[in-house]
This record gives structure tokens, C-alpha cells and sequence, in this order.
């Protein structure tokens, strides 16, 4: 059977430079390595192929002798297709692999032993009111998790014993295996990557380095924090195994609801109830603020319900910031309830007295408007 020609396989022009032949060996070595398909023969053959193909047309003495002779001129060192001479050295294509495949075929970056993991990150949701979300808080908070042990100092190893080397990757945290003609190298199944084994555990965490444990924690809750802020503590999540770096711990503020305001952004809303008669005639009434004051409203003669009063300066904290945002009084006229036989007497005599339309502006264009709608709608 013909071998197929060199450049073909690779996909490149004849005249192709380094740098093309190179970059077309990375694409087909990536699409039909052998691991990346399954064991599928055909993509093992052209993988064999690609190699064969790059191994020739990388060394410029060996591809100036195939573009004179073609496969004639390896007749005596290369086994036909697919197959190498006794030349071939998996070295050839080293900076190549490491590029593609990285730790999987023992790159440059995967020397040495790794250590120990590290520790895993918490989660500790806080519950605050706006009272205190306003004003700052300082809090302790009990946080269940994992610490180093005391009686090993987080070693894993019984004291007056340590950790020893593992004998599996001889401290290289990476063992390497022959496949084919590739050394492929992998993390130790021994020691898992550490490079070291714990012979002898420390009885009180079983050679794990930590223990459980509750810890208490204090907190400094900023004045201003607005609900859903991440505060993260570096260091104080989970203990890592046998002396690794701790994780870290993500406190989440929930700014609880309140009973008075509303919150947007720096600014606050509240909504003040008003007598009929004091919003038909007019008056002062005391609207609370966030820092428990009081503060005056005046409520101008024919005020209607949904008005809003600003009060600069009332708002809350601005985190990190200088100043207050504002408040925001929006007015609810009350209609009276539970009238006894005086006040309805006095009300109806109120209706008798005259005034109507002109007493309830907005009354009499409703009105207006709702005729003009029916009469559209005869004329249509």
C-alpha cells in the first residue's frame, strides 16, 4: 500500500515554513490522540501518521532528503507507515506536548510535588436590622468547620514523628507509565500528588492534619452595608489537610425588613398616615427617622394622598462615604372609621353646606372624562 505523502497528511503547502508545520502538527496531534477518542483505531493510525509525518518534516535535513527522494530515501530507517527507525526519540516532540497537552504528558509546569490542598471555603449567612445596618455593628458569629489539629500541629503525624517520603514517586508527587512509545506522566496514586506519605497518623485527627471544631468569630458590620454585601475573611474558612492553607470565610449580609421604611440605595421612604381634616385644612405632623429622632411635617391646606415631603439628610449611611442620603414622606389620607351619630350629623351637614364639585377637583374631572367616554361610545 502507497504511503501517503507527508505534507498531506500534515495539511500544509510544500513551500510551508517552521512555524506552519509545527502549528499543524499541535491541531492533528490534539484532534486524534489516542486518549481524546476512545481507543478508536482509525484515530490511533492517524495519529501515528501525523507523528511519522512531523518527525520528518521538522528536522530540515531529513525534509530536504524526502523532498528529493519521497519515502525512498528512509527505505533503510523508517518501517513504513506508521512506524519509526531507531532513531526516533519521544524527546523530538517534548516542547510540542507540553504545549498541548500540558500536565497529561508530563509538561514543563508539572514538575515536583504539589503540597497539601488547601482548605475549603465557608459560606455564613448574618441577619441584620436596618437600625443596624445604618449605624454599624460589631458581632460575634459561631462558625462550624474544620481547624488544625493541636495535638499534631496540622502535620497529620503522630508527635515526635513526621511525614515521610512517598515511595511510590520517591517525593515527585508524579509517577510516570510507557504507552506505546509516549512516557506519560501522571499524579501519584500513593500520595496523591504530596510527594509525601503520614507512616504513623496522629491518633486525634487520623493523620488528616484537623479536627472539627467551632469556632467564634468577630465581625465589624460598616455602617451603610446594604443588603446582599459580601464581606470575605481571608484565612478563616476550612483548615487545609496536613498544614495546607486555610480557605476563606464569605460572611452575606441579609438587611432584614422593616416596619417603618423602605430602602433605596441611601434614601428611605415612609408613609405617614393623615387625618382627613388635617389634610383638608392643613397642619404640622412628626414623621420618625432611622435613627429614632422625629422629625416635622408640614402638610399644606388640601393635601392629597401619594404627595411626598423630602427631608434632607435623614436617609441612610452612605457606605464608605462622608454624609446621609434622604428620606422620602409620602402621605396616606385617612378616611374616618367608626363614626358615632355626632360626626356623621356634623359630616352630613358638611355635604349640605355646599361647595361639591369645587371641594373635589379631581371628583369632578373623573366625571368629565367618563362622559366623554360614553358618549364616544353611543357615537360609535
Amino acid at each position: 500500500m502507497a504511503q501517503r505523502c507527508y505534507y498531506e497528511i500534515l495539511g500544509v503547502s510544500r513551500d510551508a515554513d517552521e512555524a506552519a508545520i509545527k502549528s499543524a502538527f499541535r491541531k492533528g496531534a490534539m484532534k486524534y490522540h489516542p486518549d481524546r477518542n476512545g481507543g478508536d483505531p482509525q484515530a490511533e493510525q492517524k495519529f501515528k501518521e501525523i507523528n511519522e509525518a512531523y518527525e520528518c518534516l521538522s528536522d530540515p535535513q531529513k525534509r530536504a532528503a524526502y523532498d528529493r527522494f519521497g519515502h525512498a530515501a528512509f527505505n533503510g530507517g523508517m518501517n513504513g507507515a506508521g512506524g519509526f527507525g531507531a532513531g526516533f526519540s519521544a524527546s523530538a516532540f517534548a516542547d510540542v506536548f507540553d504545549d498541548i497537552f500540558g500536565e497529561f504528558m508530563g509538561g514543563r509546569g508539572a514538575r515536583g510535588p504539589r503540597g497539601p490542598g488547601r482548605g475549603a471555603d465557608l459560606r455564613y449567612n448574618l441577619d441584620i436590622t436596618l437600625r443596624e445596618a445604618f449605624s454599624g455593628k460589631k458581632t460575634e458569629i459561631k462558625v462550624p468547620g474544620s481547624v488544625a489539629c493541636e495535638t499534631c500541629e496540622g502535620s497529620g503525624a503522630k508527635p515526635g514523628s513526621g511525614p515521610t517520603t512517598c515511595q511510590t514517586c520517591r517525593g515527585a508527587g508524579r509517577v510516570r507509565m510507557q504507552q506505546g512509545f509516549f512516557t506519560i506522566e501522571r499524579t501519584c496514586p500513593s500520595c496523591h500528588g504530596e510527594g509525601r506519605m503520614i507512616a504513623d497518623p496522629c491518633p486525634d485527627c487520623a493523620g488528616q492534619g484537623r479536627v472539627r471544631k467551632e469556632r467564634t468569630l468577630a465581625v465589624d458590620i460598616p455602617a451603610g452595608i446594604e443588603n446582599g454585601t459580601r464581606i470575605r475573611l481571608s484565612g478563616e474558612g476550612e483548615a487545609g489537610p496536613r498544614g495546607g492553607p486555610e480557605g476563606d470565610l464569605y460572611i452575606f449580609v441579609n438587611v432584614k425588613e422593616h416596619d417603618l421604611f423602605e430602602r433605596d440605595g441611601a434614601d428611605l421612604y415612609c408613609v405617614l398616615p393623615v387625618p382627613m381634616t388635617t389634610a383638608a385644612l392643613g397642619g404640622e405632623l412628626e414623621a420618625p427617622t432611622i435613627e429614632g429622632g422625629k422629625v416635622k411635617v408640614t402638610i399644606p391646606e388640601g393635601a392629597q394622598t401619594g404627595k411626598k415631603f423630602r427631608v434632607r439628610g435623614k436617609g441612610m449611611t452612605r457606605l464608605n462615604k462622608p454624609g446621609r442620603g434622604d428620606m422620602f414622606v409620602e402621605i396616606l389620607v385617612e378616611t374616618p372609621v367608626g363614626l358615632n351619630a355626632r360626626q356623621k350629623e356634623l359630616l352630613q351637614q358638611f355635604c349640605e353646606a355646599g361647595g361639591g364639585e369645587d371641594c373635589c377637583p379631581q371628583h369632578k374631572g373623573f366625571f368629565q372624562k367618563a362622559k366623554n367616554f360614553w358618549e364616544e361610545l353611543r357615537e360609535g
